[in-house]
């Protein structure tokens, strides 16, 4: 598929989410205007219907042109210092997002290794790890908050990037295990042949084969740290960051105001994706390879 097709494509896509987006918001926002008309005694017609849900305020779906000029006022037109500023509340975000993106990839290699080395951890550990996704992070996170503030944590942070953790070393794991397993029994067969050891299979021939396992598997864990970095701002009575900005929004009736760190979120999940790909390509170019 050419670069044109592929662009004409997305924009298609975009076209269309835009046009469900306004569409919506008139329909939602629609009874609003019809109240106020009733009670001023008029009756409007349908272009100052579409017009006054465009614009309110405190509408129930914000059209498209709102959000946008709330998240440019929030990121561009507010110091980064200021607490209305979304960069602010985005950085504090990604603080804990990486220290959780961190944790679960030194949590999610090291079981993955040991599973893969070990046949009693893989029978001991992969079913509790897979048990592990089935709690709710929504009714997990309050429990983390209470157990890291009885064991004296002092930070806000500390909650924040066991949960972003919790949410981001399941996908490394999975991967990692799959990745190391990779090698087939010819290969495996090969080196014991040359009289290779266990670790030297393992650092020669299993953890080059699971890098490709490895990158992919950050993509996801990277967007899972950040909503869990989110996710655990909500109950730990944050004053900062996306989700506490967020959470403002709906408490005092600001739909505008979540919808913009709403969107906020998302450019930073791009970015943090883009970058691991940074990462891939640029770890592909010192081992000599070339990416797919």
């Amino acid at each position: 598929m050419s670069r044109f097709s592929t662009l004409t494509a997305i924009l298609t896509v975009v076209a269309a989410i835009l046009a469900l987006w306004y569409a919506g918001s008139v329909l939602m926002n629609r009874a609003w205007v019809m109240d106020q008309a009733a009670r001023a005694g008029e009756e409007p017609g349908l272009t100052e219907i579409i017009a006054a849900t465009m614009t309110q305020d405190r509408a129930r779906l914000p059209a498209p042109h709102q959000v946008a000029a709330e998240l440019y006022d929030g990121i561009f037109d507010k110091r980064i210092t200021s607490r209305r500023s979304l960069v602010y509340h985005g950085l504090i975000t990604l603080e804990a997002t990486m220290y959780g993106f961190l944790l679960g990839i030194v949590v999610g290699v090291s079981l993955a290794v040991l599973i893969v080395l070990s046949r009693l951890a893989d029978l001991a550990l992969m079913p509790w790890a897979i048990i592990s996704q089935t709690i709710p992070v929504v009714a997990l996170a309050p429990m983390i908050v209470v157990l890291t503030n009885a064991l004296g944590a002092g930070s806000l942070m500390v909650p924040k990037a066991i949960i972003a953790g919790y949410l981001s070393f399941f996908p490394v794991l999975v991967s990692m295990v799959k990745g190391l397993r990779s090698p087939d029994q010819m290969q495996l067969d090969l080196l014991r042949t040359y009289g290779a050891s266990r670790s030297q299979t393992f650092w020669k021939l299993r953890l080059p084969a699971s890098l490709p396992y490895f990158f992919a598997s950050l993509k996801i864990a990277v967007a899972a740290a950040l909503v869990g970095a989110i996710v655990g701002e909500l109950p730990t009575g944050a004053i900062a960051g996306l989700g506490a900005r967020m959470l403002i929004g709906s408490q005092f009736g600001e739909p505008m105001i979540m919808w913009a760190a709403l969107f906020a979120a998302a450019i930073l999940a791009a970015l943090l994706i883009w970058g691991v790909t940074g990462i891939e390509r640029a770890a592909v170019r010192m081992m000599g390879g070339r990416r797919a």
